[in-house]
This record gives C-alpha cells, structure tokens and sequence, in this order.
C-alpha cells in the first residue's frame, strides 16, 4: 500500500500535456517551490520565503479555503508541518483523499498539472477533548505575567500574583491546575501578615479580586485546558514516514465562543515557540506554519494583550524559522502593524457595496506591487470564483508583481470528514494515549490540604491529651471526696471522715490566710473578707450534696 501511495503520488508530479498540445514542466516541490496556481506563468511560493508571513483574503465563497488547503498541501509535501486553527471545520478533509471531480481535472489540465487525488498526514486537536486529542498546560508554564495579561489585572493585582507564584516555588508546591492556583492564593491571603515584611502589602480585596477573574475563565472552559498532561509543542512538529509534514488541525468551532479561552491558549502556544526554538534565520523551508482561518474572528473579539503578542511574533518569530498565514474576509480586518509585515498575497474577489468595502479595494490594490497590464483595484471586484491576485516574494525578498492567477484544485477533500473519519484518524496518531487521559498529580491543593488537616489533627490531639489528664485527676479527687455520686447516694463512712477533715483543715487554711491578709490590709475587718474569698473559692469542691 505505501509503494501505491508513493508511486500514485510520483505520477502526479509527471507534467500533463497543455491546452496547446506541448508539454509543460511544472515547478515542484524538489525545486523548492509550492505551485498555487496559475496566471501567464506559474505563481508559486518559494520555499525560502514561507517564513515571512502570509495574508489569504476574499468575500465569503470567493475561495480562500481552497487557496488556505493548497498551501498547506504544499508545505505537507515539503516536509513542513502546519498548524490550523479551523473556526468551520472546513480544513478537516485535508485528511482525506479528493475526488477527480471533472471540473478539478479540467481546472488542472488547463494549467498543465496533473490531477491525482491524495490525503495528507493529520493529527487532531480539541482544547475540549471531544473532536481530537486533549490540548492542557499548566498554570506553572503560563506563569504570572501571560495569566495577569489575559485576565486584564492591574499592577496591584499582577503584583500579588507573582507573590503567589514566589511562594509556590519557595515553598515546592507545583500549580498545575485552578484549583491548585486557587489554594495557593487562598493561603497567601490567610498569611498575609507574615508575608507582608517581604513581599509587601496583600490584600484580601485584591485576592479576591483575583479569584473572580480566575471563576470567568473556568467559566469558559479553563478546567479543561489547565493540567497534566501538557503538551509538548515539539509534537506539532512532525513528519511522517515518507517525509511529509503533520497537519495539526485545532477544532475551534466552540473555542472561538470563548474569547478569553482561545486567547490563552495561542498566547501559551505562541510564548512557548519563542522560548523553545532556537534562532535559525533564513531556513531553506520554515520549521512550522501557522495558519488561522477566519481572522477577523480573532481580532475583533481578542484582547489587547493578544493582539500585542500576535504583533510581537509577527515581528520576531521569523527568525525562529516560523511562518504565520492569516485568512480573513477583509485586508482591514488586520491591524497594520500586522498588515505590514505579510509578503506574500492572495487576495480574492471583493465586493464594494459599502463605503467600507470601497476603502477596502483600495487598500488591496495599493498594497500590491502595480502591474501595468492590471488595473488593481477594478479587477478585485471583477474575479471569478477560483480566481486571484497573487504577489509572492522572490529574489532578494522583492514582493513579485501582481497577477491575476487562477488557483489549482487541492489534491485532498474539500470539505468536513465525517465523525467516523475523525475518528479513524485519532486511532492511527502517532500521539495516541498520551495525552487522552488527564492526571491529577499531587501539587498544592493536595500539599495544602494536607497540611491543614495535619495542624488540625495534632491540635485535637493535644487538647485530647489535656483534658485526659485533667479528667483522671478530677476522677480521683472525685473519688475522695464524693463529688461525683448521684444524688440519692449516700457518702460512705470512710468519705464522711475525709470530707470533714478537709473542711477542718481547709477552715484553718482559710483562717490563716484570712488573718494575714487582715492585718496587712485593714485589721478584723480583712480576716471576715479574706475568710469569704477563700471559702468561695474552694466551696465548689467542697460544698455539701
């Protein structure tokens, strides 16, 4: 079977006859290139370049997961892997062959491609767990300052965090999950007197403050993403055996209904690249693609700290031999500080209907590179389906002149598997088991309750142990005196004997001690008073039944 897929996959590469009857050599992926479609010449994506970022536009149904597909097909090809946020689901058949529709065939024979239907290696994740493998960090890797950020604290507020944190780490209690986060700041709040001398000032308010927030995140599905086993993001970065890059799919369909949620795990993810790969530069391939689908989602509903962070890798991450590719309806949906750093262009038909619409042709064609032979902005409203201007960097890193290009037919389905599909899928990954069932390891929840529940049982033990001794004294004493029979009980001869010698004597203790307490304060009158005192003191033993 895998010589049949290799040898299938060899003659799709062989050029097809042109529509002129010669024979068309194709770039393929062993010139380091990904064809994605077709003007006056091939418009393909130097491979060299797909570290330097992407924007994929158009109005809805003009063809930008068919342009999003054929770029991940050929990065798959070339051995990179690609991580997808997929909003619809519509990225999912990239795990299943496609079918040598007529109108695919015809669209490729025009191009001098040759058809063959193909499917791609693909592992699926769900921050959930119910349509891929489980996503989870720890609250230990998304630390203080990201969890400050997407929580929206102030200082005062961040500041009594990073207490919290210091104090796990002081005293070796490991954060995995919110209720770990939770006990932790619960016992910095009973401490806070002790810890005020070094850490400064901590408020009941504040922690409290703190727990709300932490309650809004739960509330959007935080528990689920919070604990063991964590991802290690190295498995996003595999290839299989004959050398083709993962698909790593995110169902974010329910995700994106849960801003805050989604916003967390991209800025863990993304802080999780940056500290994990190393400096490469200018790589002959990128090391992983990043592909989200339906931008504009994302950065209509995502908080300011993501949206800094987005820019930051943007900026920065291309070194680390990472590119970034965003699909969205509108260039304006972008922030410009984005905007300016995607080289290479697809942009599908636009309607302007609206005044916005109108800025935002504008804005398409003045961002191209001009075309003598094209006016820009009237063919963006003028593209057919399957049809776009395309503008990649080649050279030096030169943005190519723009060109209205037809784009290939994708080799794999175009559309949804179906839930037995997905599920097949799942079975055969190469990370199955590992992270599918969650681990609740022992940290600070468990630590501090413990901890409590030793205190409290060595306090009643020591009060068991005093009242132990107290209770046989006064048993005996009891005993003696006769202090603890019934009432219809009768003293004994041996009790009435005692009793009556200990009221002599303690009347004569009393005395004594009555007199001199008389004389040294006033005379007679003291002795009657310091007789009183002791008397009444020492009747509850004494006192007849």
């Amino acid at each position: 079977m895998a010589r049949k897929a290799s040898a299938q996959r060899k003659n799709k590469a062989a050029p097809a006859p042109a529509s002129d009857g010669t024979a068309a050599a194709p770039p393929t992926t062993a010139d380091h290139t990904i064809v994605v479609g077709k003007s006056h010449k091939y418009e393909v994506l130097d491979l060299k370049f797909g570290n330097r970022h992407g924007l994929i536009t158009g109005a809805t149904g003009t063809g930008k997961t068919v342009t999003l597909q054929v770029l991940a097909e050929g990065f798959s090809r070339a051995g990179v892997p690609i991580f997808a946020a997929d909003i619809k689901g519509d990225l999912s058949g990239i795990a299943a062959p496609g079918e040598a529709k007529e109108a695919f065939v015809k669209r490729a024979s025009d191009m001098g491609l040759a058809y063959q239907p193909d499917q791609f290696p693909v592992m699926f994740w769900d921050v959930f767990g119910q349509e891929g493998h489980p996503v989870r960090a720890t609250i230990s890797e998304m630390g203080p300052i990201l969890l400050s950020r997407i929580m929206d604290l102030n200082d005062t507020q961040e500041g009594v965090l990073n207490v919290a944190f210091r104090v796990a780490d002081e005293q070796g209690l490991p954060v995995l999950d919110l209720k770990d986060l939770r006990a932790i700041l619960q016992s910095v709040a009973e401490n806070a007197a002790a810890l005020q001398i070094q850490y400064g000032n901590v408020s009941a308010a504040t922690v409290g403050t703190i727990q709300r927030q932490l309650l809004v995140l739960e509330n959007q599905g935080a528990a689920s993403f919070f604990g063991e086993p964590a991802l290690d993001i190295a498995d996003f970065m595999r290839t299989d055996r004959e050398g083709r890059g993962y698909v790593n799919i995110l169902a974010a369909d329910k995700l994106i209904a849960n801003p805050r949620l989604y916003a967390m795990f991209l800025l863990w993810m993304l802080s999780e690249l940056f500290e994990k790969l190393p400096e490469v530069g200018d790589p002959d391939k990128p090391k992983l693609v990043f592909f989200f689908d339906e931008a504009h989602l994302l950065f209509n509903d995502a908080p300011k700290p993501l949206l800094e962070k987005i820019e930051q890798v943007v900026r920065l991450i291309r070194s680390k031999g990472v590119g970034v590719y965003f699909a969205t309806q509108n260039p304006l949906d972008v922030p410009d500080t984005v905007l300016a750093q995607l080289g290479n262009r697809v942009q599908h038909a636009l309607r302007a209907f609206t005044p916005r619409d109108q800025r935002a042709v504008k804005a398409a064609a003045e961002t191209f590179r001009p075309n003598k032979s094209l006016n820009t902005a009237q063919v963006i409203t003028e593209l057919g389906k399957g049809e776009a201007l395309v503008s990649f960097l080649q050279g030096n890193g030169v943005p190519s002149v723009v060109e209205r290009t037809m784009i290939r037919p994708p080799c794999a389905r175009l559309g949804l598997v179906s839930a037995e599909e997905r599920r097949t899928v799942i079975a055969q990954s190469p990370v199955k088991g590992k992270y599918d069932t969650a681990v609740d390891s022992e940290s600070a929840y468990e630590i501090l309750k413990k901890r409590v529940e030793t205190t409290a049982a060595d306090h009643s033990a020591d009060e068991a142990q005093s009242g132990g001794w107290i209770g046989k004294i006064g048993g005996v004493l009891g005993a003696i005196f006769g202090t603890t029979r019934r009432r219809s009980e009768r003293l004994r001869t041996g009790q009435l004997v005692t009793r009556e010698v200990t009221r002599s004597v303690t009347n004569r203790v009393a005395g004594q001690i009555a007199a001199d307490i008389g004389k040294s304060v006033a005379g007679s009158m003291g002795g009657s008073v310091g007789r009183a005192i002791v008397r009444g003191a020492l009747g509850g033993i004494l006192r007849r039944r």
